[in-house]
């Protein structure tokens, strides 16, 4: 008698085949030289707020009578939400796909018998915990250096700092759920990804109307939680920003914003033809 072959093991979920593709994935990115590239944009605001610690216990004010909580404010808006966190996300969003084409190994990522949306899925996740894991700790750091300056207080300003943290975790959703979308589409998305940021929402955001509400940074203002100092440049910054939407709409829009980018990418992986280069 022949032996009964063993019943073939069930397909995996969609969330199942995202979370192997994830444990692949995280270490790839950890180790990757992008990483050394993460570390290197966010210990900027680091090495400058410990400069800025190092002055004022030397004896320097800072300037305009700021205080440390004011301080660490114009760090969070100008160097994490305008900066960090976007830049960061264009590296990482767009090369979910990319770089396995670049690397000629997305055939063997799409042979697997898995959706292709769980590879993304998979990627994406892994992305977000990545810079997480380096962004999030950097800004704590920053914290502790720069808010006990002129008597404010860690405590106090600790609720604030847990909605800081959560801020920059959107932000890292969104706009690396957007880049995602670049990336599934389009042959150069690293450039394309640069001119929207520092091309379309410069422009947009600055310009009155309705331009600004296509952009992702006019949501994302509103939603830092401190009143920006009252002098130099960041006020200026403030005025400009003056008409940003409600927290609650700002929500809505940036969990609708990171949803449906993300769905049309994997939407797009699933559907387009990638042809390798030789």
């Amino acid at each position: 008698m022949s032996a009964t072959p063993p019943p073939a093991a069930p397909p995996l979920t969609l969330p199942a085949a995202a979370l192997r593709v994830f444990d692949l994935s995280l270490a790839q990115m950890l180790w990757s030289r992008r990483t050394v590239f993460m570390a290197l944009v966010v210990g900027g605001p680091v090495f400058i707020a410990a400069m800025v610690r190092l002055l004022t216990a030397l004896g320097a004010p800072l300037e305009g009578g700021a205080t440390g909580p004011g301080a660490f404010a114009a760090i969070l808006w100008l160097l994490y939400v305008r900066f960090t966190v976007p830049v960061l996300a264009v590296f990482y969003g767009t090369s979910l796909i990319a770089d396995e084409l670049e690397d000629k190994t997305i055939t063997y990522l799409f042979t697997r018998p898995i959706r292709r949306g769980a590879v993304l899925a998979g990627k994406y996740l892994a992305y977000l915990t990545c810079t997480a894991l380096v962004v999030l700790p950097s800004l704590v750091l920053v914290y502790f250096l720069i808010v006990p300056i002129k008597g404010g207080s860690l405590g106090a300003g600790f609720p604030n700092l847990v909605k800081d943290l959560g801020i920059i975790l959107l932000g890292l959703a969104v706009y690396g759920a957007l880049f995602a979308l670049v990336g599934a589409w389009f042959k150069r998305p690293v450039l394309i990804g640069l001119v929207f940021l520092f091309g379309w929402e410069q422009a947009a955001l600055l310009f009155p109307g309705y331009l600004k509400k296509f952009t992702v940074a006019h949501y994302l203002q509103a939603l830092v939680p401190h009143a920006m100092p009252q002098d130099g440049l960041t006020s200026l910054l403030q005025n400009v920003f003056r008409d940003a939407p409600g927290i609650t709409t700002s929500l809505l829009v940036l969990a609708l914003m990171a949803a449906a980018t993300l769905l049309l990418a994997a939407r797009a992986v699933e559907r387009r033809e990638y042809v390798l280069e030789q």
